[in-house]
């Protein structure tokens, strides 16, 4: 079983499920959705992050690089990536930690130690782990173990998922999960394509056998000016949300931020802000009347 990286462990997390939670985030994702918030979590594999900013010059990174692939520029640090491994040396030994580095393994053994450490947190508020990404279910074998030993532990189980994964994985994961926070984020697939790289057939034949389940789904979408926050795309959402077979899902709206730029440019790539907007406040109530409409139960942000 190949083991996935993680990028982050999230404690006290309270938008990821019922209570406080602890929340794993696992790399690698098949969508390259153009708001994405934590771009590190697209890429499956371990990635350099370097803060210009933090950078204070001392050059230990570059003393200690085994393959001179570290340059001082009046820009900072400059990475050589046809030279450089990712053997994190550079971040080890970087005194400000401009120069960290984005994805480690974990056993099974060893995230249950550190999720039992937030267990009085987790009993006293009924909440539990939740699993996201990235997505999770990429990385299927292993989420299995972890929502073996988590139901054995008798905690709560919450995966956040786009949807876009194999069917029969998707319902394997279902009987070992007490919660979905499945992503909606449009139902035009020429659009869907457009702004996240993929098609969203297999994204809505998903979500429809998991209503059919009868799993437990909150409906996220993010919601953005210029993308889906107008009043055909809203309406779509909304009448094939109501359409859903079982226990009709919440819906939160997530609202646009653009406040991870910043992090884009920490891999040395750019973030193209490409007309996206938060939605104004008319744009909201509008979303907010239509989905109450559908008779969908529907907040701003959670």
């Amino acid at each position: 079983m190949n083991q996935p990286l993680l990028f982050d462990i999230k404690r006290y997390a309270i938008n990821d499920g019922p209570g406080i939670r602890i929340t794993l985030f696992m790399k690698g994702c098949p969508l390259s959705c153009k708001w994405c918030h934590n771009p590190e979590s697209q890429s499956p594999g371990v990635q350099k992050l370097y803060t210009e900013s933090k950078c204070i010059g001392a050059q230990e990174c570059i003393k200690v690089c085994p393959e001179d692939a570290l340059t001082l520029t009046p820009k900072g640090i400059v990475t050589d990536y046809q030279a450089c491994t990712l053997c994190g040396i550079c971040a080890d030994v970087c005194p400000t930690k401009a120069i960290e580095m984005s994805g480690r393994t974990y056993e099974v053994d060893e995230l249950m130690q550190i999720i039992e450490r937030e267990r009085i947190h987790i009993d006293q508020s009924g909440g539990g782990v939740t699993f996201s990404g990235g997505e999770p279910l990429m990385h299927s074998d292993f989420l299995l173990q972890l929502l073996e030993a988590c139901g054995k532990n008798k905690l709560h189980r919450t995966v956040d998922t786009c949807g876009f994964a194999d069917p029969d994985t998707l319902m394997k994961v279902a009987k070992k999960t007490e919660l979905f926070l499945f992503d909606l984020k449009l139902m035009d697939e020429a659009k869907h394509k457009k702004w996240t790289g993929v098609s969203n057939k297999l994204i809505l034949a998903n979500l429809q056998v998991l209503a059919e389940s009868g799993a437990n789904i909150n409906i996220r979408i993010p919601f953005i000016r210029n993308v889906n926050a107008d009043h055909n795309a809203v309406a779509e959402m909304a009448e094939f949300i109501a359409s859903l077979p079982g226990k009709r899902p919440v819906v939160n709206l997530l609202l646009y931020h653009n406040i991870a730029a910043n992090k884009y440019n920490k891999l040395g790539s750019k973030y193209e802000e490409l007309n996206m907007e938060e939605p104004t406040e008319e744009e909201q109530n509008r979303a907010l009347a239509i989905f109450e409409k559908f008779g969908i139960e529907v907040e701003i942000g959670g």
